[in-house]
């Protein structure tokens, strides 16, 4: 597995990484200082230099470039070629990166089955915060008798020092971290008060699980359930639907009007335009569930015993009986549905494995809302 970190200045990325290596095992990985460069050139260097020109207080901007120094563990190479080239005859092993610099780094890691790109952000002012802490104490003013203005003055220009350089960092338009961040496929915002506690909740993300480099069985098809979902034409809800033997695609369905009529969308079914509440004025409703269009175009010949349902949302009663009916075996869906209890008892009661699928947190996740005690 190869990791590689990117994000905002003080978001935490070399903490995160030393997390990896001290707790997981993993072996940071760098860059050496020229690796990273395209036919641009290091243009977020040179961006950087002329930004450091512009601002008067140089020596506290310098403060800003602090890297941590590397472990003793870790192992630096002259290109990327290179790098990849060592990782990809050890991908069994655990390997981190906080060298990301830019896109063109990143799509030539992401060709890699065994490559996962984690972000890290945080807002300004608990960033400008870590960056005070890690700077550590400001110079002392010569002259006392001015040390109030003196003081207010140096932490106005080092703010400003730090918006500046943080922008650059994310929004230059050739080596800005932000568009990495965007496709990244665990993006975290750290807002941590303490190494205990970001290692707590790292601990219970599982950074690890192999379902974010390949999918499992379980998230391949119900991400094409979600995918189906998109094309739902109806107005209360979208859900899609997969119909799945041996591993194999059978059918696929999304609910909205029957073909021929106009779509739920377009004013086609009354009683969804109406938005009336869940389970009310079903009798008039004339949207076709998902999984009845997956079933309706399976038929049964084509299930049998050992289909597999996977649906975006658990099943209706009225659906349920049909499942049942045409011999689906088990039935794995995502979210719940107002109907849970009564369709479980219909798919128990007919020998039908129920089950919902969980998969793990990806996307944008607050790590203060991560359950400590998990």
């Amino acid at each position: 597995m190869f990791i590689g970190i990117c994000g905002s200045i003080c978001a935490g990325r070399s903490t995160i990484a030393q997390y990896l290596v001290a707790h997981h095992g993993f072996t940071r990985l760098s860059l050496d200082a020229d690796a990273s460069q395209h036919p641009e050139g290091q243009a977020l260097s040179r961006a950087v230099t002329d930004a450091t020109a512009a601002i008067a207080s140089t020596a506290l901007l310098s403060r800003l470039t602090i890297t941590s120094p590397r472990s003793k563990q870790s192992q630096s190479f002259p290109s990327v070629d290179a790098l990849l080239e060592f990782v990809t005859k050890r991908w069994r092993e655990r390997w981190v990166t906080t060298d990301v610099p830019n896109e063109a780094v990143l799509d030539m890691y992401a060709r890699r089955p065994f490559f996962l790109l984690i972000s890290v952000d945080a807002p300004l002012t608990v960033r400008w915060q870590r960056f005070q802490e890690r700077s550590g104490e400001q110079p002392e003013p010569e002259d006392p008798m001015t040390a109030e203005t003196t003081d207010a003055d140096a932490a106005a220009v080092a703010i400003t020092n730090f918006v500046a350089l943080s922008d650059i960092l994310l929004y230059h338009p050739v080596d800005g971290q932000l568009p990495l961040m965007s496709r990244a496929t665990v993006r975290l915002l750290n807002t941590s008060s303490s190494l205990a506690h970001l290692y707590a909740t790292l601990g219970n993300l599982d950074l690890l699980n192999p379902d974010r480099l390949r999918p499992s069985w379980d998230s391949y098809f119900m991400s094409l359930a979600s995918l189906a979902a998109q094309r739902s034409n109806c107005m209360k809800r979208r859900v899609g639907c997969v119909v799945v033997r041996d591993k194999r695609v059978v059918s696929t369905g999304y609910n909205g009007t029957p073909r021929g009529l106009r779509n739920c969308g377009e004013g086609g079914c009354g009683r969804c335009n109406e938005g009336q509440g869940s389970g009310h004025g079903l009798a008039t409703c004339l949207c076709i569930h998902a999984e009845e269009n997956a079933l309706l175009e399976a038929g049964r010949e084509r299930l049998r015993e050992g289909a597999v349902l996977y649906c975006d949302t658990c099943p209706c009663l009225t659906c349920s009986i049909k499942i049942v009916q045409v011999g689906v075996s088990e039935v794995v869906y995502s979210q719940g549905y107002s109907m849970d209890g009564d369709t479980a008892a219909v798919f128990s009661e007919a020998g039908v494995r129920l089950r919902q699928f969980v998969p793990p947190a990806n996307g944008l996740i607050h790590l203060e809302k991560m359950d400590l005690y998990k």
